[in-house]
């Protein structure tokens, strides 16, 4: 069969690549570009846990190694501390990293792919779909013509692949402007992210402005200046000015040493894509969904557009078209994309309005203070990963359903599980392969060796069910996880979303659940104690496989 080819070498692109790759399927990454990506400093990301885990997995790289993870995030209000955050267990902190090293660290990890090939100085300029495939041209010194069995556009805001699908991209230009230096020097606050509302050194009014400071590493801090509305030309006076009143008024009056790397202006739009699926092609990342005022960071919805795409994409090439599975990308992301970015619309004229009544609500500010903070964290509607609760791949009501602390389609809490072969690892380590995970909540199971417990108890009949269901899965043992109940089961998504939790070993509903998340008809009349045929056979299967133990 023909690769996946994948229009863009972003990192949403080369993520999907690899992610397809670890599932073996074949890609092609057309890259307009050179093949390696300027060093620009003042280009960062901040990932959350779940996706530096995500790069880390696919990549082989401790990222936290060439980023920083901050130590705390504080929020101020002229000389007012408003929040205040300390990292650790109960709270995971950020991971702030340039944008070169990381796409340098999976361009690193895609040299040694087999599976990858990428293209370089390759623009795409044509593009045709069949029944059976896709075909893309691409202009350049090698110049040719591309069969791929689906393609993806990574390409960008100004994606070539969306315009050649006549797909609209409607939304808002230039929410937000900043402008944004990265510069080697020492800040009261060390490894803190900071953000800061109408610092004392400014002037009230629409210029007052708004100024984050976020370390990374070796010294280096990336500073944004929110602008005032318009289309103020930031000149570099204007921005050296910026930077030497900016760190004079936190330093107390003078100017630090300091040692400028890098400039830029950031400009914020709002748009999403009409459709994210045409057939064959898809839109992946800022071509199809672009965000990021009040804090949040875009690149890591497009992250999830990768992951969540990936094991689909690698089943469909494996065992045929999936139609029901293909559609859910789109339903399922382009829904919480639409909600981050509602979220963002109905808070911005609160946030950035001038005056009013609001200014005058008792606790007002606190409360903006906290929604800022949740976008720049990854918290709350403005920041916190989407669930897909109300996904077309979720189950219907089932009979043995057991309450966890973790909601059906939300992101599976990261405990440590033992594996088939009694090693332990983290539950995330699991992920990415193309298969479904069943993890049996089984207290004391950690003490004893694996040899003890796996012939024993209700073991047997799990392995024996898991073993039946209508697609690959891997049968984890859990000490615990946050709400289950013992001898809970879960059934977990190859990108690690609840399916369902349910009390015990049930043969036929944890089938129904699995066809559902691959697609095929939801297990409704399963809640109403009838088994279907299929759930008829796993209960059968589960029983035989239980009693040849």
């Amino acid at each position: 069969m023909d690769p996946v080819i994948i229009v863009g070498a972003g990192p949403v692109g080369l993520t999907l690549a690899l992610a397809l790759a670890r599932q073996e399927v074949p890609c092609v990454v057309l890259d307009e570009g050179p093949g390696k990506d300027e060093p620009r400093p003042a280009r960062t990301v901040v990932l959350r846990d779940d996706t530096a885990a995500l790069l880390e997995r696919l990549t082989g790289v401790p990222l936290a190694h060439e980023g920083l993870r901050w130590a705390g995030w504080r929020s101020m209000r002229r000389k007012q501390v408003m929040c205040e955050v300390a990292f650790g267990d109960a709270e995971p902190a950020p991971l702030h990293i340039a944008q070169h090293v990381l796409t340098g660290a999976l361009r690193a990890a895609l040299a040694g792919e087999r599976l990858v090939r990428i293209a370089v100085d390759s623009r795409l300029d044509a593009l045709e779909q069949e029944p059976s495939g896709v075909t893309a041209h691409t202009r350049g010194p090698k110049g040719t013509w591309w069969r791929g069995s689906y393609l993806v556009g990574c390409d960008g805001p100004r994606s070539t692949v969306r315009k050649l699908q006549d797909i609209r991209f409607p939304g808002r230009t230039a929410v937000e402007r900043h402008a944004v230096a990265a510069l080697r020097t020492e800040l009261p606050w060390h490894d803190e992210a900071l953000l800061h509302r109408t610092p004392p050194w400014r002037t009230s009014g629409p210029s007052a402005g708004e100024i984050s400071a976020r370390p990374l590493h070796d010294g280096v801090w990336r500073l944004d200046w929110l602008l005032p509305p318009g289309k103020e030309l930031v000149t570099p006076e204007l921005l050296l000015t910026r930077v030497r009143e900016t760190l004079a008024g936190w330093a107390g009056g003078t100017t630090p040493p300091y040692e400028l790397l890098d400039t830029g202006v950031h400009t914020v739009h709002h748009r999403l894509a009409r459709r994210w699926r045409a057939d064959r092609v898809f839109l992946a990342g800022d071509a199809a969904h672009l965000l990021g005022a009040l804090g949040t960071h875009g690149l890591e919805e497009g992250l999830r557009d990768a992951d969540n795409l990936a094991w689909k994409l690698a089943l469909a090439w494996h065992h045929g078209p999936h139609e029901a599975l293909l559609d859910s990308y789109q339903t399922e992301r382009r829904a919480i994309v639409a909600s981050r970015l509602r979220a963002a619309d109905q808070a911005l004229p609160l946030l950035r309005g001038g005056g009013g009544l609001r200014s005058y609500v008792p606790g007002s500010s606190r409360g903006h203070d906290v929604l800022l903070m949740d976008g720049h964290l990854g918290r709350g509607a403005l920041g916190a990963p989407g669930s897909y609760a109300g996904s077309p791949l979720a189950p219907g009501p089932l009979e043995g359903e057991a309450p966890v602390a973790t909601p059906p389609g939300a992101a599976v809490t990261d405990v440590v599980v033992t594996a088939e072969d009694g090693t332990f690892v983290r539950l995330r380590s699991r992920l990415g392969r193309g298969a479904l995970l069943v993890v049996l909540i089984a207290p004391g199971t950690g003490v004893w060796e694996r040899r003890h417990w796996v012939s024993a108890g209700i073991m047997p009949r799990l392995a024996a069910a898991v073993s039946a269901l209508p697609h690959p899965a891997e049968l984890l043992v859990a000490e615990s996880y946050p709400g289950a109940a013992a001898h809970t089961v879960l059934l977990v998504r190859p990108d690690g979303h609840l399916v369902t939790a349910l009390s015990g070993v049930r043969p036929a509903d944890l089938y129904a659940a699995a066809e559902a998340a691959l697609g095929g008809s939801p297990a409704a009349e399963t809640g109403a104690g009838e088994k279907n045929g299929a759930g008829a056979k796993a209960d059968a299967r589960a029983d035989a496989g239980a009693g040849s133990r």
